[in-house]
Parts: structure tokens; C-alpha cells; sequence
């Protein structure tokens, strides 16, 4: 099994949608068939108030021509596998480069590390896999009391190093991908439902909302933090039934059939905006 790095920028001239393909130019044609079929982590650049990161992992189903593009291929996404990882985890760690393939004889960062697409070490995607899920750090205290949307100020390298084959077991894991989903949604709303603007923790540091998914997995909804939203218990049971919903423009709905859609509606109008579309962001940033 191989594996690779890709580097993505939501605002590049390319056709990208992670969890669907990744477009690259036909220089990096011989770099990305090294991993063919193989795994691959999404590594955003450093912006302006944003450390640079890797932030998610998805498996590769093949890599075909564009035909829109003569000069241009696309990487595209195994069903089922893409995964936002719970927290971006920095490029740097300690001080310390995660991606140990980046430095040359002298331990010095090489050119390298321009390359928007490139093979990874196992070791260095089991590390990275690894610090994105938190199967080894003690910060998930933090994590449930919602300090803040980043939160991966815990991040230190893995005392025990998983090998890769433990790391695609753990991408593999029904369990471990649902706890990360929640961890990553939970994050994203800092632990606030994002119907009723409530932000409910017990005295032992456990939140109320939980995450839920804007378009099942069984349809096809990837497991990013862009398909889901916290909601609290009884805003919950209304999505799930139907009371409650999104429309493509993601304004909320209130269905007709609800008994007392009035007080529905104004349950929600704290988490949207005059114009009444729905606020997917951590309302205390």
C-alpha cells in the first residue's frame, strides 16, 4: 500500500472537492501514480490567523484524464472513505516537522515540500493519521469543554508510533470515524447547538449536542465537518423527524406539518442571519 499528500486550497483555480477528486496538472502525473489506490491526507497552507495544517485523509479510487481539461487529471475519492480529521494537525509540532520525508541529509526542509502533490512515507501518514484522530493524546478533556474551534495546542507527537497498517484499521472502524465526526462537528459549533444557540455542559465536562449529518452517509454524505451540525437533544429529535430541515441554499426550514411551527421558528432565529440562512460557524469566534 502507498500513500501520498495532497496539497488543496479552497481557493485554487482547480476543480477540487475532497471527499469527491482532487484536479492536478499533468507534471504531477508520475508523482500521483505512485499511490494510486493508495491513501492520501489533504494538507491546507498556512493563511493569514490559520496555521497550516493537514486536515483531513480519503482513499483513492483511481486517477483519469479530464476531458474538460487536456492537460489536467483528476484523483478521484473512494466512496465512503474521506475523513476530516478531529483537529488540523499543525505542520509543525514541537517545532518539529510532522512530515519527516520533507528534510534533506542536514535535517533542513528541501524543496520538497512545494510540491502540491507527493508520496508519503507509511510512517509519516501513520503520524499524521495518527495526531488527526487523537487515538494518542490526552486532550479529549478539552476537546468535550469546547475550548475554542482549533484546540490542537495538545497536539505532541505519538509516545508509541502506529504502523500504517493499524492506521487504515483505524480509518476503517465504523466506531472511531463516528467519534472523530462528532469531535470535529462539536469543535465547529463550540459545542453549541446550531438550531437553538444553546451551549449546554455538565459540571463533569459533558456537552449536550451532539453532531448530526446534513446528508446521510448512506446517501453519500462524506464525513466532513461541512455535512453536519450540533444539535442539541430536542432540535435533534425535530431534524430527524422531518420537523425541522435545509434547503439547498441551507436555510432552515420549519415544516407545515409541525403542530406549533411558530415557536419553532423562534427557537432559531438566534443562530441566523437577518436574511435567515443558516450560520455553519462557531458563534463564539
Amino acid at each position: 500500500m502507498a500513500f501520498g499528500k495532497f496539497i488543496y486550497r479552497a481557493d485554487s483555480e482547480y476543480d477540487d472537492s475532497p471527499w469527491e477528486r482532487y484536479q492536478f496538472p499533468k507534471m504531477y502525473l508520475s508523482h500521483a501514480q505512485k499511490f494510486e489506490r493508495g491513501w492520501v491526507v489533504f494538507l491546507e497552507p498556512g493563511r493569514a490567523k490559520q496555521p497550516r495544517g493537514y486536515f483531513a485523509v480519503a482513499k483513492l479510487a483511481g486517477i483519469v484524464p479530464d476531458t474538460r481539461h487536456p492537460d489536467r487529471y483528476l484523483a478521484t475519492i473512494e466512496p465512503g472513505t474521506y475523513l476530516d480529521f478531529g483537529v488540523l494537525v499543525p505542520f509543525r509540532v514541537d517545532g518539529d516537522v510532522v512530515e519527516k520525508g520533507l528534510l534533506n541529509e542536514k535535517g533542513e526542509l528541501s524543496g520538497r515540500k512545494q510540491l502540491a502533490v507527493r508520496e508519503l512515507s507509511p510512517e509519516d501518514f501513520a503520524r499524521i493519521v495518527s495526531l488527526g484522530l487523537g487515538t494518542d493524546r490526552a486532550d479529549r478533556q478539552i476537546d468535550e469543554l469546547g475550548n475554542g474551534a482549533g484546540g490542537n495546542s495538545e497536539i505532541r507527537f505519538p509516545s508509541t508510533p502506529a504502523s500504517a497498517e493499524r492506521t487504515i484499521r483505524m480509518l476503517t472502524d465504523d466506531g472511531i470515524r463516528e467519534r472523530n465526526f462528532q469531535r470535529m462537528v462539536l469543535r465547529a459549533y463550540c459545542n453549541r447547538c446550531a438550531i437553538s444557540g444553546l451551549r449546554l455542559i455538565n459540571g463533569g465536562g459533558r456537552v449536550e449536542a451532539s453532531a448530526a449529518r446534513i446528508r446521510p452517509s448512506d446517501q453519500g454524505g462524506p464525513d466532513a465537518a461541512s455535512n453536519g451540525m450540533a444539535l442539541s437533544g430536542t432540535a435533534r429529535w425535530m431534524f430527524e423527524r422531518g420537523l425541522v430541515g435545509l434547503d439547498e441554499d441551507m436555510t432552515i426550514m420549519v415544516s407545515r406539518q409541525s403542530n406549533d411551527p411558530d415557536s419553532i421558528r423562534s427557537m432559531i432565529v438566534t443562530t441566523q442571519d437577518p436574511e435567515g440562512y443558516f450560520l455553519p460557524e462557531c458563534v463564539d469566534n
